[in-house]
Formats: structure tokens, sequence, C-alpha cells
């Protein structure tokens, strides 16, 4: 088991590194763009519409190390999706994160930083000094109760410019903190990872 250790000396037991890849980690998608779908009540799939195909490519490879297999298509907006098959053992997520046809967010939910990690692959991106996290735009009562599931994990996080669906995070040590949280970039996810030095990307 490996921990990771804070700018201040401290060890984080929130890391992605802090235990194994699970299943549950994929609670970090359904933070941004993803969705649970069931079949009756005896399975339930994940989908993501992402913005690059890369994002889908790294969240499939991502899905995988969880032992959760994942095709990479094409939406029909034409953005690229991330989908994995009907599976029982996502039927815990599909209970917790749905009511009904809207998506919410389970009572007691904790981040932690293997879940952030799968969150910045769906919707993060750098941006000036800070870092942005996409939220659900058609999940809205789930945004400020993920803005306090940050501000728990060590990451406070405000509405970046009037944008309800994009949070900002801005500070180098809290910057930093992120990157102790999620670990190292996979490969060809670099595009999507904190960085401490400010960048110029459109928004």
């Amino acid at each position: 088991m490996f921990y990771s250790v804070g700018v201040d000396g401290t060890i984080s037991l929130f890391s992605a590194e802090a235990s194994g890849p699970g299943l549950a980690d994929l609670a970090g998608v359904l933070c941004g763009p993803g969705r649970m779908a069931g079949f009756g009540r005896t399975a339930a799939r994940l989908s993501a519409v992402v913005d690059e195909p890369w994002r889908a490519r790294a969240l499939a490879r991502e899905c995988r190390r969880r032992g959760a297999e994942a095709q990479v298509t094409a939406a029909d907006c034409g953005r690229p999706l991330v989908r994995t098959p009907f599976r029982v053992d996502l039927l815990p997520l599909e209970r917790h994160w749905t009511r009904g046809e809207e998506k919410v967010l389970p009572d007691g939910f904790r981040l932690d930083g293997a879940m952030l990690r799968m969150w910045a692959l769906a919707a993060g991106s750098p941006q000036g000094n800070g870092y942005l996290l996409a939220l659900d735009p058609e999940a809205p009562e789930t945004h400020e109760r993920l803005i306090t599931a940050l501000a728990q994990l060590g990451v406070p996080a405000k509405v970046f410019k009037g944008e309800d669906s994009l949070l900002r995070i801005t500070g180098r040590r809290r910057l930093a903190h992120v990157l102790e949280l999620i670990g190292d970039a996979p490969v060809g996810a670099e595009p999507a990872w904190p960085s401490l030095v400010p960048v110029v990307r459109a928004v």
C-alpha cells in the first residue's frame, strides 16, 4: 500500500495510490459527465460523453485497470463516448447515483484521490494559474455538494466566472495538493493534469 507525502510532510491517506484501483473509483467519472444506466435490477453500466478522443481512451484504460472493460465509440452528438457493458458489479454505483432518471450525489459521499483522478481524466483541464473541473450541467443539484466534497478533501473550489458547471481551483499550494492526490498523469492525458506553471488555454 502506498501513501503520498504532502508538501507539508504529512502522509495523505486519500491519494490515488493509497489503495489499489477499484470499481468505486469510477464514481469520479460521475462527478463530471458520467451517467449510470440500469438493466432492470440485474446489471448496470457507466457511460460518459467527453470532449476529446484521448479522454475517452484514457478513461477506457482506467476502467480496464479496475476490471471493467470499456469501449470507445461516438455519441449521437458526434463527441467521443466511453461506455462499459452492463455488469452486475456496477449495480451499487447505479443505485447510489440515480433516483428515477436523475443523477444524484449519494448520501454521505466522500471524495478521495482515486475518484478525483477519474474526474480529472473525464473533465479536468489547467487554465491560467488555476485548474478547472467540469460538473454535469444536467445534474445541477449535485454541484453544491461536490464543492463541499472537494473542500472536505482539502481542495476548495469556486464557480468559474459565472459558469455554473465549471469549478476553479487556484493557488500553487492547492494545485500541488491536487497533484499529490491524483498522482502522475497516464500516458496521453498530460493536457488534463494540473500545472504549477500558468497555462494559457481557451475555455
